[in-house]
């Protein structure tokens, strides 16, 4: 089986697919050969800006044709904050390739190490991004480092410098007793500052915007004019290339993550501005995808699956302008913990003569679940050493069971749960409790609109005891909180959530701080550079096309 990766999942559910294509799977009608499998991952999309949820007003024909021919979720929840070193899994698998973002960072001792890219973690070959798109990658854009930022990082760096000078100069004239340890220690803090400040005139763009292929830097800034074209064109050359075996195929979308990279053939197109631009060439790209799988006759034998990593960033704005995606009738958007907006995200599977054409399963389901499904087909078998928090989606899929496998979900922010949703099977209820909420400011509002990101923790969020609890089963936009005086099982349901919570952290096994101060802080010996360090620099892109004219 062949793997391809092509660029940009949010680092949630990178570990989700390396299994061994050793068995054929079996359906309820016949058994089948091992399906090709192609994941379309979109970034930051709001389940409410896809038509087959409801949207009328942006045009996505081609994502809505899947969903036609195939199975929508309507319960499916971005719950991959679970996906820690302590739950993940990564299998090692024969031949795939990814293509888009990667974001789960390149090396770890040295420049060339390589340890944390996709070919050392199953991927047989890579295109994209290994790092985030961030607006610093569009020339056009405004920086993402905004002016108040850049202020006071240049406070800090003059204070630091300031009194590394002053410490130096008393120490030589002997009017203080400092030690030259210290001395070195401040001036390298100083140094460390002013690196961070200057970087963020520029820097920024050729040190984080790059792109990859396999080990090899092509592009270093990236080229944002053919960064579209470049992409689909890897993932429709990786299916011709392996039509007569079975693949997988990754394509993470850079779509509809800001500076909202979109190609001047659907500017102006749709009426929501950019950002509506950009789903609909999102749309038309997973269009060239299907097309390319129907023209190899692939269709019947490849399971697709579209989703996205996040709800709509609501916060994302610059004026007037809403750059951020719309999340329909639910409450909050990404990076809010738990609230429905940020997690509920649009699902849908398609695999004709397999999976049942325009079936709606409003069950929970979870991107957790792509990993023990995509095994499952792939006829691997699963770890045994740790708790895998997904579950076989085909037989639900397939219609052979009414319920999901699902009970309880934990919805994280960062490190921190702030929500949990309990689905009771018997009584159809999909309760919910809110142990932590962002404080949405300004007052009234939606959401962290003071701040452009809603905390996890500290003075940014309300702890909530007892907590806030719905049913989402009759109140799906979390608009009216329960209490034992509204609702005679209040205390039942939440004795229930809290021995299932109990039961859960006794699961979980500690690891490292992925995003510790010392992960977090730019080491220059790790950064991928084409060229000889710190002048990088290449455009072989441009190069081959220019070699071929």
């Amino acid at each position: 089986m062949i793997w391809q990766l092509i660029p940009y999942w949010t680092s949630l559910v990178t570990p989700l697919i390396f299994g061994l294509l050793v068995q054929p799977p079996l359906t309820q009608l016949s058994i089948v050969t091992q399906p090709n499998i192609v994941l379309l991952m979109a970034d930051d999309l709001g389940i409410g800006d896809v038509g087959c949820y409801g949207n009328d007003t942006i045009r996505t024909p081609n994502i809505d044709r899947l969903a036609k021919e195939g199975v929508k979720l309507t319960q499916h929840i971005a719950a991959a904050p679970l996906c820690t070193p302590s739950r993940a899994a990564f299998l090692t698998g024969r031949y795939p390739l990814r293509s888009g973002k990667w974001h789960q960072g390149v090396n770890c001792i040295s420049r060339n190490d390589h340890c944390h890219h996709p070919l050392k973690h199953g991927f047989d070959y890579f295109y994209g991004m290994p790092f985030t798109l961030i607006s610093d990658c569009q020339p056009t854009e405004p920086p993402e480092m905004d002016r108040a930022f850049r202020r006071r990082l240049r406070l800090y760096t003059q204070m630091i410098a300031l009194v590394t000078f002053t410490a130096a100069l008393g120490r030589l004239m002997g009017l203080i007793s400092v030690r030259w340890k210290t001395l070195s220690c401040l001036a390298g803090f100083s140094l460390l500052f002013f690196l961070s400040w200057f970087s963020s005139y520029g820097f920024v763009r050729y040190w984080n915007c790059i792109m990859m292929r396999n080990y090899e830097v092509t592009e270093q800034p990236m080229v944002t004019d053919r960064t579209t074209p470049l992409i689909l064109r890897e993932s429709i050359s990786f299916i011709e290339r392996n039509k007569h075996k079975p693949f997988l195929l990754f394509l993470s979308f850079l779509h509809s993550h800001t500076p909202l990279l979109t190609t001047e053939k659907f500017l102006g197109r749709s009426r929501h501005g950019l950002y509506g631009d950009n789903v609909e060439e999102m749309d038309w790209m997973v269009g060239q995808v299907l097309d390319a799988i129907d023209k190899e006759g692939l269709k019947t034998t490849t399971l697709v699956y579209f989703a996205s990593d996040h709800g709509g960033w609501l916060e994302r704005q610059e004026g007037k302008r809403q750059l951020g995606g719309w999340n329909g009738i639910y409450r909050g958007g990404k990076a809010m913990g738990g609230w429905e907006g940020g997690i509920r995200v649009p699902g849908i599977f398609r695999w004709p003569g397999v999976l049942p054409a325009g079936t709606v399963i409003d069950e929970p389901t979870s991107l957790m679940d792509i990993y023990p499904t995509v095994v499952h087909l792939a006829g691997g078998v699963l770890p045994q050493d740790r708790v895998i928090d997904g579950r076989d989606l085909m037989p639900l899929l397939q219609g052979t069971v009414e319920h999901s496998e699902h009970e309880f979900l934990f919805h994280y922010c960062g490190i921190h749960l702030h929500a949990v949703r309990w689905h009771q099977k018997d009584s159809g209820a999909i309760w919910k409790a809110h142990y932590m909420t962002p404080i949405f400011r300004p007052l009234g509002a939606g959401a962290c609109y003071d701040r452009g990101f809603c905390p996890c923790f500290g003075e940014g969020v309300t702890h909530h005891d007892p907590p806030l609890l719905f049913d989402l089963s009759r109140d799906p936009s979390e608009a009216k909180p329960l209490s034992a005086d509204t609702e005679p099982l209040f205390d039942v349901v939440i004795r229930k959530i809290g021995r299932a919570i109990e039961e859960h952290r006794s699961t979980l096994t500690p690891v490292p701080e992925q995003l510790s101060l010392s992960n977090v802080v730019w080491k220059p010996w790790l950064q991928p550079c084409c060229g000889t360090f710190p002048f990088c620099w290449c455009d072989k892109e441009g190069d081959n096309e220019l070699a071929n004219l």
